[in-house]
């Protein structure tokens, strides 16, 4: 469930929202801190944000379970980002768009990937899939703070908007012959990684220009999402970096 005040959980997370620049109504954090603890309520009372103390219990019952690490924060819910903003001024734009992925901690893994090898956005359904939660922030370690996500109706439609606006669609597909280090991924590019469940879906996968896949060399067949977007990111860093 998606609630009307983003309740950032852990160390990480909260850190970087207060570096971000993140507006934050309060953090709230145990007294028994220790000194990473001790630097985020500096950084808070720099920026004005109020900081209070709060035993564990309470912070179990605001976050609902998701591992707070001793310290909350509170802030306005982070806003889905315009495609067309994301796409402003970029040059070889990267996104990754998602279909279907529906664990929260995936989604979360995914943001934090993609935000640390430097890719311009996030794509999401608006339906069937995880939104933006605590949960999606913790996994995401900070990243949240500084990737835009947008949001969509219809991921279909909006890939083949994106071909139109030049952009290389590349799903990942286990089933797909080419292998992904081998496919040219230098160009303006969106990488599409299927859910938990149904991976892309027939749809979607109509939608991609080309499929690529991750080998496995194992008796295990497929990896979870988050890792294989990561290999794929990267895979497009690589090529980049040795090409120009």
């Amino acid at each position: 469930m998606e609630v009307k005040e983003d309740v950032i959980c852990g160390r990480n997370p909260v850190r970087e929202a207060l570096r971000a620049g993140r507006p934050m109504r309060k953090i709230l954090m145990v007294r028994e801190g220790n000194g990473v603890l001790r630097d985020i309520a500096s950084l808070a009372r720099a920026q004005g944000v109020p900081v209070q103390f709060a035993d564990r219990a309470a912070l179990d019952r605001l976050t609902g379970g998701v591992r707070h690490q001793g310290v909350v924060g509170l802030a306005a819910p982070v806003g889905y980002a315009d495609l067309e903003e994301i796409l402003a001024g970029k040059e070889k734009p990267l996104l990754v768009a998602l279909a279907g992925v529906q664990d929260p901690r995936n989604l979360g893994a995914v943001i934090r990937a993609a935000e640390a090898a430097g890719a311009d956005g996030v794509i999401i359904p608006a339906r069937r899939a995880a939104g933006l939660t605590p949960a999606v922030a913790k996994a995401s370690a900070g990243a949240l703070a500084y990737l835009p996500i947008t949001r969509v109706t219809n991921l279909a439609q909006s890939l083949s908007l994106l071909r139109e606006k030049g952009l290389w669609i590349v799903g990942a597909d286990p089933g797909a012959e080419q292998v992904y280090w081998d496919a040219d991924l230098r160009g303006p590019l969106v990488l599409v990684i299927g859910g938990e469940e149904a991976g892309l879906g027939r749809v979607v996968r109509a939608a991609c220009d080309l499929l690529v896949r991750v080998p496995m060399f194992g008796k295990i067949g497929s990896l979870n999402a988050s890792v294989a977007a990561a290999l794929l990111i990267y895979e497009v860093v690589r090529q980049r970096r040795e090409n120009g």
